[in-house]
């Protein structure tokens, strides 16, 4: 067990020293990752943000390519562009104590990083990735711990990514400090619940904490100062951190089967499991009931104009569910936010805010479903947590169709299989020939 503090762990930790458990959710997490951001091409955006950085954070004396597009960048365009893209949809791992999600800033970064340093070996990326769950989760409840305002990923997400670049450029023990000092000032502490009320593009702020992490690191590299973090070295927050490389927060992370946020998830599958146990078919729906915590219930679009707002609903999802049986990429861009028996659907919908629901939030994320139907009869399904949780894992079985289902429709099942193959034997390969699959054009 390493017996260090959270600055001397970012350049100590080696694959060895993760547990199994982490060693596997470190492969599991990054192919995820993977099929989320080739769905997420699909979206506008993805196109968006690619174009602003092909234009405006060009390559300088480093270069990295934009995921799936080819285009050469600096690291900070490409750790902006994949995480904005990774969140443009929204079925990417989180961590239930910090209420928001590490990979999505993570991953982007270490691989931005990664190509700009010239890093070719594959154990060491999947350890990069690995510490980033371990600073950001931990980085993200001592934040919550110790603000009144509930702030997006990006905040803790930017300090987790100054720690990799810091390990990757070779800072020593001062300028890692300055870095996730940068990091943790310039990280945005964006208000999470301004985007449930009103969805946008700007989401979880996985983007911008992914770009503020590595150019922090970078800025540390020159002799810029910012330090401390707060959120790792105040006396407030030490206790978050005592137990660094002896529980390894990786894995307690939660995989989403739906593209939609985790706190209509329960929802969802509450209503499919209702409609499959009693062998029910849509019109038979009279009206549905959710129940559900504060929060989930200001996820309150009805008839979602745009991606963003279908994917921060809790109507439009559980509509789309009851219909076709559960919720997919496609169902949540285009035509499909126009489908009229999902709209005639959701104005069945009624959500109740549920006291037990709150009182386990955030710990749990308690949710049920009550449909009358058409015949008078009303069944319930109870109050439950959705799957995918560490204690409700999804299969290998599922996490392999989750994939495929996600990227085969964007980048081909070809190039999906050689990405999947390459990761399974990463920790003991190289690096670039995974590079090569994720930054060549579509």
């Amino acid at each position: 067990m390493l017996k260090t503090g959270p600055i001397e762990f970012i350049h100590q930790i080696q694959w060895a020293d993760l547990s199994p458990g982490a060693q596997r959710m470190a492969r599991l997490l990054l192919r995820d990752l993977i099929a989320v951001a080739a769905a997420a091409r699909a979206t506008e955006l993805s196109r968006i943000v690619h174009d602003h950085a092909a234009a405006h954070l060009g390559a300088g004396g480093k270069s990295a390519h934009l995921m799936f597009d080819g285009r050469e960048v600096s690291p900070i365009g490409a750790a902006l562009a994949g995480g904005m893209t990774i969140d443009a949809v929204d079925a990417h791992d989180g961590y239930r104590p910090s209420k928001g999600h590490a990979g999505c800033s993570v991953f982007p970064a270490t691989l931005a990083l990664a190509e700009a340093e010239g890093l070719d070996d594959g154990a060491e990326f999947l350890t990069c990735l690995a510490l980033g769950y371990e600073l950001g989760c931990r980085a993200g409840v001592a934040l919550h711990a110790t603000v009144p305002d509930y702030h997006t990923s990006g905040a803790w997400g930017a300090v987790a990514c100054a720690g990799i670049g810091a390990r990757l450029l070779g800072l020593d023990v001062m300028r890692t400090r300055e870095a996730l000092g940068i990091a943790e000032y310039h990280g945005p502490r964006s208000q999470m619940m301004r985007c449930i009320d009103h969805p946008t593009m700007v989401k979880d702020g996985s983007g911008m904490g992914a770009m503020t992490g590595v150019q922090a690191a970078y800025l540390a590299a020159y002799g810029f100062t910012g330090a401390p973090a707060v959120t790792v070295e105040a006396a407030e927050a030490a206790g978050f951190w005592e137990d660094l490389g002896r529980i390894w927060l990786i894995e307690e992370q939660y995989v989403k089967p739906q593209p939609v946020c985790r706190w209509a998830q329960g929802a969802i599958h509450a209503a499919v499991s209702l409609m499959r146990e009693n062998d029910l078919s849509p019109d038979q729906v009279a009206e549905v009931e959710v129940h559900a915590f504060h929060e989930a219930t200001r996820l309150a679009t009805r008839h979602p104009a745009t991606t963003e707002q279908a994917q921060y609903s809790l109507p439009f999802p559980v509509a789309v569910a009851l219909i076709h049986g559960d919720v997919r990429p496609e169902h949540i861009r285009g035509a499909a936010l126009h489908d009229s028996a999902v709209l005639t659907m959701i104005d069945r919908i009624k959500m109740v805010e549920d006291a037990e629901c709150n009182a386990a939030f955030p710990a749990k994320r308690l949710t049920g479903v009550a449909l009358t139907l058409t015949d008078g009869r009303r069944l319930a399904s109870g109050l439950a947590e959705p799957a995918g949780d560490p204690e409700r894992p999804l299969s290998d079985r599922q996490l392999l169709a989750k994939y495929h289902a996600y990227a085969d429709p964007v980048i081909g099942a070809g190039r999906a299989r050689d990405i999947d193959q390459a990761i399974n034997k990463l920790a003991n390969d190289r690096l670039l020939p995974l590079i090569s699959y994720l930054v060549g054009p579509i």
